[in-house]
């Protein structure tokens, strides 16, 4: 009996240690060459919460290899880590369609790298070297100069009006109301907010506050 206790306050006293989850991600590769391609996957394969997709539509990151032509990347909702060395202007803008997070150069792709690559595009932390990010940001400056100005567009994709009546009706206004502040119609006003719910697909007047607070567009 005496050994008994003894066993149980030992159980009893030991700490014991929680069960630490690894949150899955699902990850498609992609690259021209299959012998690359065999070598990321096998590469990423054995990493803790990874799990390898064939398709990236069904993915939350994709890890692709720049190839002659960055366009053949696939297009999809996932994050994208480009493995590139000095990619062009063109190049970095073809990979920021296909949803560009995280440059790896391909000096450094090694299977920690990639991983921790990965984890970063997944949680949404961008990471580009300073040479690459200064080029992105010039090409921002110029498609603002010479492509959304003239077309009173913001970065944002709204017009500096579409941004004003957004604002107002965030801050409860009704038509009349927010038409009397910015010199509009009503008929201005419901067409602007029309022309909202088209293009961004709302459901309402409710959903497109939500949506402009969520993404950050006022």
């Amino acid at each position: 009996m005496a050994g008994y206790l003894e066993g149980m306050s030992t159980i009893m006293t030991t700490p014991v240690r929680p069960v630490v989850r690894t949150e899955e991600i699902r990850v498609a590769v992609h690259a021209g060459d299959p012998l690359v391609l065999a070598g990321l996957r096998s590469a990423l394969g054995g990493g803790p919460g990874i799990i390898l997709r064939d398709d990236p539509a069904t993915a939350d990151v994709l890890v692709a290899v720049a190839g002659d032509d960055p366009r053949r990347i696939p297009v999809g909702p996932a994050r994208l880590v480009l493995v590139a060395d000095h990619p062009n202007q063109a190049e970095l803008w073809a990979a920021v369609e296909r949803g560009l997070a995280v440059v790896v150069a391909r000096s450094e792709a090694t299977p920690g790298r990639l991983l921790r690559a990965v984890a970063d595009a997944h949680a949404g932390r961008g990471d580009l070297p300073a040479d690459q990010l200064g080029s992105l940001l010039r090409g921002i400056s110029r498609l603002h100069k010479e492509v959304l100005q003239p077309r009173e567009l913001t970065l944002s994709g709204l017009s500096p009006r579409e941004t004003e009546v957004l604002r107002l009706l965030a801050e409860g206004f009704d038509t009349g109301e927010i038409a009397r502040r910015v010199a509009y119609s009503d008929r201005t006003v419901k067409n602007i907010l029309h022309g909202l719910l088209s293009r961004f697909n709302l459901r309402n007047r409710t959903h497109v506050v939500a949506y402009a607070l969520r993404e950050g567009l006022i």
